[in-house]
């Protein structure tokens, strides 16, 4: 008895001395992962800060009375802040900016998964996206003022003109990569046409949905700073111009750092809602 104690002993303290290394070990490295993981918004507030340095050094050469410095644009954000004037002109630009994105997101999603699905839609509908999408938007903007004329409509027009067309297609993209055998495997469960889409399909798009979104909010919000510049002298792009006009490079550079900042924000809050619907790290 005593000898087949010491030979389980013997065969398992190998084992178990084995096992507990490799927790001992591994411990850290998985506390490590996690750090890093956590600190995803400390890594990009360190890009930004890198990316504001480089900015201040570069413009120390002064090589252009126009290329102010960060600082000083920093200082200038504050001021416009205090003062009343970014409000002032983000009351202007956000309305047609949201109803825009609301065409944008809804319409775009719409719209690409039906062409993703039918075949009488895509023959219809596709022509008309590419054509948006590859279309001089510079050279069309300026003639929604003769459509609609100077106002919000003219704003929402240009926004949905380059945002929409993105997010179709990558809807359209996911709708159609969809893996043929899920879609076999559905069949042989006998799924209704509408449980494949909805349980299937879908969930099988959806990363590609949620990319097309990224590029249609950023072309939305480059939609809104064009028309205010080359149609409506309003909101927010009517302060760039007339900064511009007087100099006042400071705060032209503000304008456009504000801009820059509210489409970062949705994006993040996008990406937010994506990882809280799919879950975060999500490979499916």
């Amino acid at each position: 008895m005593a000898a087949n104690a010491v030979a389980t002993f013997g065969a398992n303290a190998p084992g178990e001395a084995m096992a507990d290394t490799l927790k001992t070990h591994s411990t850290p490295t998985i506390l490590n992962w996690q750090t890093l993981a956590n600190s995803t918004l400390a890594w990009r507030t360190l890009s930004f800060l890198l990316v504001f340095a480089i900015w201040e050094l570069g413009s120390l050469t002064g090589f252009s009375i126009a290329f102010p410095r960060a600082s000083e644009v920093s200082l200038a954000i504050w001021h416009m802040l205090m003062s009343g004037e970014l409000a002032i002109a983000y009351a202007d630009s956000l309305p047609p900016l949201l109803t825009g994105l609301t065409i944008t997101v809804f319409g775009g999603v719409i719209i690409g998964v039906s062409i993703g699905l039918a075949r009488g839609a895509e023959w219809f509908l596709m022509p008309l996206l590419v054509i948006l999408q590859t279309a001089p938007v510079s050279a069309i903007i300026p003639m929604l003022t003769y459509v609609y004329g100077i106002s919000d409509t003219s704003k929402v027009v240009a926004i949905v003109i380059l945002g929409l067309p993105l997010v179709a297609l990558n809807s359209y993209k996911g709708i159609q990569a969809t893996n043929k055998s899920l879609l076999e495997m559905s069949r042989s469960f006998l799924l209704s046409r509408a449980d494949t889409i909805r349980l299937v399909i879908l969930p099988s798009a959806r990363k590609m949905i949620f990319a097309g979104l990224r590029l249609g909010v950023s072309g939305a919000f480059i939609g809104i700073v064009l028309a205010e510049l080359l149609i409506t002298p309003t909101g927010i792009g009517d302060l760039i111009t007339y900064n511009r006009s007087i100099a006042r490079y400071d705060k032209m550079f503000a304008a456009i750092v504000s801009i820059l900042a509210l489409a970062a924000i949705t994006l993040s809050l996008l990406q937010w809602v994506e990882d809280r619907l799919f879950g975060v790290g999500s490979k499916e």
